[in-house]
């Protein structure tokens, strides 16, 4: 039982006396509960994440005979997990909000209002979030039980008079809108931009248009279906996402992982993180106009794209995970073969960043530009590579280790300055740490089965996460009888992201703004969900 947990429980009873109800998970000795009336909600959580420093990672919230709703925080290792649980009656629609306090949760309660329909008292902003007031009514709330998702919402009631929030009153003052429809692969997405003359003062990106409902989806069907909607959560990211899912249910379900699979787990995970940075790079020379660079990083994409195909018979890594392990057995020779492929893409990958760190014109549109600092990434909730660009390290791989990520000696690569050179390095510098992780499992990997051989699921519920590529993955999930799903709640990294993107776009020229949005390298389908 990890010290640092006792210590919070022990001085959680102690602080309120009476008004908490505080447990050690006895199955995840990492994990804690602290169970609360809702008037003691925020200074419990303020206490986790000001004077703890634990991150806020997710609001899950469950409508059963109350609304149950559970605020999720995590540390460093030792530190584990601290899960926040308080109740409402059915009938009451008020709670208090945290937001004021911890910044990181505005988005998630502006989301639940939406969903759910619950009011957050001292939210500053609440509707017009997930469901446009300008398309929607208030008061849908798709995600109650009530609601059937397979009737067609006959009734809509748009807000005619809609218009964005316009916050610069200066005189001159004027807001640009860009989107939200886009070419290529690039999804929906609205910004109002407002300023004043060439800066842009305030960046507001408006999301959703693409909202898929995938968490009501989900409730009734059985979690084997469930596996094959994380998958599709974003496409390149759908192996950690399903693993993250997996892992889930393998908790709640009691289900032991063979060491082998746990293993490829890992070798599969670092090739698709190595393929989401290589893409990144190449967007980041693309919104610079670096048409060659761009190009020589589109090829290094595409080999490890086929790298992919002929490992696991899909390019994207789709149809891998299943509960209890992977779906297909990977041959050490196979590995031994993946892992000197990935070696020379990392090779060349070094090449293009020595050539990049020469050419003084890209180093110009991204060095002091777009800079976030390590107090505001924090606060705002960042994740992943953008948050280790200002300098907050944590990584689900070290932090809150899965799968035998414990076992792997490796450095979480961190910069200081939170700018868009800072972003790139950590791209570089992450992409060149899994294809090393690649190769030393390649050499390593036990031998056993791939997976359990037959998987009982059972009544539970669990939480499962990953370091995806773009950052920390979170998927809770409540299983009924015969395997049912009852409740899927997923937290992107985008979702994160995104949240604190426009901090990075204000008091910028309106002509680094795509080149800042390139360096997040966000993904409007994983927020969009």
């Amino acid at each position: 039982m990890p010290v640092v947990l006792t210590q919070v429980v022990e001085e959680g009873r102690a602080r309120w006396a009476g008004r908490v109800s505080a447990t050690i998970n006895d199955r995840v000795d990492s994990a804690c509960q602290l169970e609360c009336e809702p008037a003691a909600l925020s200074e419990i959580c303020e206490w986790l994440f000001s004077s703890l420093r634990y991150s806020f990672g997710s609001l899950i919230v469950e409508q059963r005979a109350r609304w149950d709703l559970r605020y999720v925080f995590y540390g460093e290792r030792d530190a584990g997990w601290v899960h926040v649980l308080t109740h409402s009656s059915s009938s009451e629609n008020r709670v208090p909000s945290i937001s004021k306090q911890i910044h990181a949760a505005d988005w998630h309660e502006r989301e639940v209002e939406d969903l759910f329909g619950l009011d957050f008292e001292g939210h500053p902003r609440l509707g017009d979030f997930v469901l446009h007031n300008d398309a929607w009514q208030e008061g849908v709330n798709p995600m109650r039980k009530s609601f059937d998702a397979a009737q067609p919402v006959l009734h809509r009631e748009p807000d005619l008079n809609w218009k964005p929030r316009q916050i610069v009153e200066e005189t001159g003052s004027f807001l640009m809108p860009v989107g939200p429809v886009f070419s290529a692969a690039t999804g929906p997405v609205h910004f109002q931009l407002e300023t004043v003359g060439e800066d842009v003062i305030r960046a507001w990106p408006r999301l959703f248009y693409a909202y898929r409902g995938l968490e009501k989806i989900a409730e009734g069907r059985r979690a084997d279906d469930v596996l094959l909607i994380a998958e599709r959560i974003s496409g390149t990211s759908a192996f950690a996402h399903s693993l993250a899912l997996c892992q889930a249910v393998e908790r709640a379900c009691h289900i032991e992982v063979p060491p082998k699979a746990r293993a490829l787990r890992i070798f599969v995970a670092e090739l698709e993180r190595l393929r989401h940075h290589v893409a990144a790079i190449e967007g980041i020379c693309e919104s610079t106009a670096l048409a060659v660079a761009a190009a020589q990083a589109a090829i290094l994409e595409e080999d490890l794209l086929r790298i992919s195909g002929a490992l696991t018979g899909h390019r994207y890594l789709f149809g891998l995970n299943t509960f209890g392990g992977l779906t297909m057995d990977l041959e050490d020779t196979v590995c031994k073969r993946t892992a000197s492929q990935v070696r020379d893409v990392a090779a060349k990958l070094s090449q293009l960043e020595r050539m990049l760190s020469t050419s003084s014109s890209f180093l110009d549109r991204l060095e002091e530009v777009g800079n976030v600092s390590a107090d505001v990434a924090r606060e705002f909730g960042l994740v992943g590579p953008i948050a280790r660009a200002s300098g907050v390290s944590r990584d689900l791989r070290k932090a809150q280790p899965y799968s035998g990520y414990e076992q792997i000696e490796f450095e979480v690569p961190q910069e200081s300055e939170g700018d868009g050179f800072a972003r790139l390095r950590l791209f570089f510098r992450e992409a060149a740490q899994s294809a090393r992780i690649i190769a030393r499992l390649a050499e390593t990997i036990p031998d056993g089965p791939f997976r359990v051989p037959e998987v009982m699921l059972r009544p539970g519920a669990a939480l499962g996460w990953v370091e995806a590529p773009r950052g920390a993955a979170l998927h809770w999930i409540r299983l009924g009888e015969a395997g049912v799903v009852d409740r899927y709640r997923i937290v992107t990294p985008s979702f994160a992201n995104w949240h604190g993107f426009r901090l990075a776009a204000e008091n910028f020229a309106f002509q680094d703004f795509p080149i800042i949005l390139a360096t997040f390298a966000l993904s409007v389908h994983e927020n969009d969900r």
